[in-house]
């Protein structure tokens, strides 16, 4: 057993390396399918007395020549770089945000937030276009005049937020936990609708309290 682990181990770590460093900087769903079951085979055959000790290690190898194999393949043709990694998806184009792209992705409201906070972007206001990569990573261009400057730069006062952006509606429900939690009513929430024109939040695809008390509105397509 002793024999088997070290020999595992030493063929996994010279594999890792002819795989490339795109394993772990640029871990799209194939890449990430790919080392799991690499790595499945190592454990099989380090710790299963009784998988035949040459043929997982042949597996192994075969697997990874496989991968090499595909990524080649993948670098001299777009369509099959694209149907083993796919592509990435814009999610918010100009400000607005897509639902169709919503809806492929089957990524939620909570989920694209995180993402832009991992960007230290805390509200969708401040967003231009977004990017969902194939890495599963969010790329984020902020609209002209976000971030270039702060307010400590211009010497500008800096009063102490009121609120955290925070969901109000998604798709044309409203957050009444995030209601509470903000003390905000009913009555002025339709009052923030009726000032962009909204007769009701079914007509809104997302809503987002901003830091001095405004409503940020993306209405759905229909409406």
């Amino acid at each position: 057993m002793t024999l088997r682990t070290v020999i595992s181990f030493t063929v996994l770590l010279i594999l890792a390396r002819f795989m490339g460093k795109k394993q772990v900087s640029q871990l799209t769903f194939f890449h990430y399918v790919t080392g799991i079951t690499i790595g499945s085979i190592a454990a099989d055959l380090a710790g299963e007395s009784e998988t035949p000790f040459l043929n997982g290690l042949y597996g192994m190898v075969l697997w990874a020549v496989l991968t090499i194999i595909a990524n080649f393949l993948s670098f001299k043709s777009i369509k099959l770089r694209v149907l083993l990694d796919d592509k990435p998806m814009i999610v918010i184009q100009n400000g607005k945000i897509l639902e169709g792209s919503m809806r492929k992705l089957r990524l939620s409201f909570n989920d694209l937030n995180m993402l832009l906070r991992e960007q230290s972007v805390f509200s969708m206001k401040d967003v231009n276009y977004a990017i969902f990569e194939t890495n599963g990573n969010l790329s984020v261009l902020l609209n002209t005049g976000e971030k270039y400057a702060t307010k400590k730069d211009v010497k500008a006062p800096s009063p102490t937020p009121k609120y955290i952006p925070t969901e109000i509606i998604t798709n044309g429900k409203v957050e009444k936990k995030n209601m509470r939690e903000l003390q905000l009513t009913d009555t002025w929430l339709t009052e923030q609708l009726k000032k962009q024109g909204i007769s009701k939040p079914e007509h809104v695809l997302y809503a987002e309290i901003q830091t001095d008390g405004s409503l940020y509105i993306n209405t759905l397509k229909s409406t």
